[in-house]
């Protein structure tokens, strides 16, 4: 079968790709469409260290093929978005209803495909970026049939790390001031969500001017392209900062332009020894830094919801879907999404 591969040192489309059969707790998924996330990008280039070689992506949407003993919440035929959050289930952080903390659903790479003789990890415990991939069965959220998997593959990473950013991490309230640096994929979903939380004012940052109409379109109150003119609009500060880009000068931007017992929260992926300063004593007036994984998300119970947003019209997906690639046009996807071109390429199959 087809996939995209990177070995540490390029990246190729092959068609040699295999994946096992689901074992007890599983899912066998047909991967429709996925989305081109920069976490894939930052595989390649090395911002994000994994071993190699893997079959790259993790924001994906497909039909269930076949499932493995013990699952019975999906069945083959069913639509369904994948999570890459391969937690227990079972620990204290999962019984607490906090699956992004689960350290099963951590840094521990499985090896379901394989080239020839040779095993081939799996990235996020996902890899939508194959036309069949194995997820444990916490991983598929059944979603309606009327919704496209084209737009349904962006639910797993974007809508969860922003819209889940803004209503389960910062909780957004109404009337609270926000802004957003960087309107790329994740940044336009922290603007629904804001617009979602009933944020009074939602100011967006991003250095193209090109951005503007769709970030208002997503909910933007005001758009600038420097942070410089947020203390314009907002004189004593936001309540709430979103650094979606993941450099640490704008990270020190986000912790500068809050107000009084504002929060800053970090979902840009800066590299893994990246650091930031930030004036210490600023932060006495009961100011905050949230880190942020995957929106804090809880997806069998976030997936669905915002499956039947859209289906409201109240939530954006087709709008965050600007260009879509058949898997052999990889390398033009991965062009227009470094150069900024695509809010969300979706690689189909």
């Amino acid at each position: 079968m087809r996939g995209v591969v990177f070995d540490g040192k390029q990246v190729q489309v092959v068609d040699d790709l295999t994946v096992r059969e689901p074992g007890p707790g599983e899912v066998l998924v047909a991967i429709s469409a996925a989305g081109l996330c920069h976490s894939d990008l930052s595989v390649v280039d090395g911002t994000i260290p994994f071993p190699v070689p893997v079959v790259l992506g993790h924001e994906g949407a497909g039909v269930v093929e076949a499932v493995g003993a013990g699952v019975s919440h999906v069945t083959p035929g069913d639509h369904v978005a994948l999570s890459t959050l391969a937690n227990c289930g079972t620990c204290p952080e999962c019984d607490r209803g906090r699956p992004t903390m689960c350290r099963q659903a951590i840094g521990r790479p499985g090896r379901p495909f394989g080239r020839g003789d040779r095993p081939v990890h799996q990235f996020a415990c996902n890899s939508a970026f194959a036309e069949r991939t194995v997820v444990k069965a916490v991983q598929a959220v059944r979603i309606p049939k009327d919704i496209p998997l084209s737009s349904a593959a962006l639910i797993g990473c974007g809508v969860l790390t922003g819209v889940g950013a803004v209503l389960n991490r910062a909780r957004v309230d109404r009337g609270d001031t926000v802004v957003v640096i960087g309107t790329g994929g994740i940044g336009l979903n922290v603007l629904q969500g804001a617009r979602l939380a009933g944020a009074l004012r939602i100011v967006a940052v991003d250095a193209n001017p090109a951005k503007e109409a769709v970030a208002r379109q997503f909910g933007a109150t005001d758009f600038l392209t420097t942070a410089e003119g947020v203390r314009d609009l907002l004189p004593t500060g936001a309540d709430h900062v979103f650094e979606c880009v993941g450099r640490v000068e704008l990270i020190r931007q986000a912790i500068d332009l809050l107000d009084r017992h504002g929060q800053a929260v970090l979902l840009g992926m800066p590299r893994a020894t990246a650091e930031a300063s930030f004036v210490v004593s600023s932060m006495f007036l009961d100011k905050a830094i949230l880190g942020c994984r995957y929106g804090s998300s809880r997806p069998q119970r976030d997936i669905p919801l915002y499956a039947e947003l859209y289906r409201q019209g109240r939530l954006l997906l087709d709008e965050l879907v600007t260009a879509t690639y058949p898997v052999e046009d990889f390398e033009k996807a991965r062009a227009d999404a470094e150069a900024g071109r695509v809010a969300r390429g979706v690689l189909t199959f």
